[in-house]
């Protein structure tokens, strides 16, 4: 069964990246513009791992990782932020907001589809 990945980014080159890269490793990819976008495609969607940007427009990534944490459509979802963004102190305030993982961009897609099947629930 192929895994669903919901991946937000502002940018419509990344966001083409990601469903090139997630798709032809046979993930279900659906794509948001920013935290509202994703918030608002998230009900009933069920995906088993969510890749956020921070730097976004509307509600930025911090607010995506609070919103789904907070929630109570499936809150433990692992959420993997793909960003520019290096700081520790930014990767700690993810970490302590619920995010999963920090992957650094540009990103490379073997490391990016290993990271998604390591933190992917078991039996997804």
């Amino acid at each position: 069964m192929s895994l669903t990945i919901l991946a937000i980014d502002d940018s419509a080159t990344m966001r083409d990246m990601l469903r090139l890269a997630l798709s032809s490793a046979g993930f279900n990819v659906h794509l948001a513009e920013d935290g509202i976008d994703a918030l608002e495609k998230f009900p009933g969607m069920e995906p088993d791992v969510i890749i956020t940007d921070i730097n976004m427009p509307r509600m930025d990534g911090f607010g995506v990782i609070d919103a789904v944490r907070n929630g109570t459509e499936r809150p433990t979802t692992p959420i993997l932020v793909l960003t520019t963004e290096s700081a520790q102190e930014l990767k700690d305030r993810a970490r302590r907001a619920g995010a999963t993982g920090w992957i650094v961009k540009p990103f490379d897609h073997e490391k990016l589809v290993a990271a998604i099947h390591r933190v992917a629930s078991p039996g997804s």
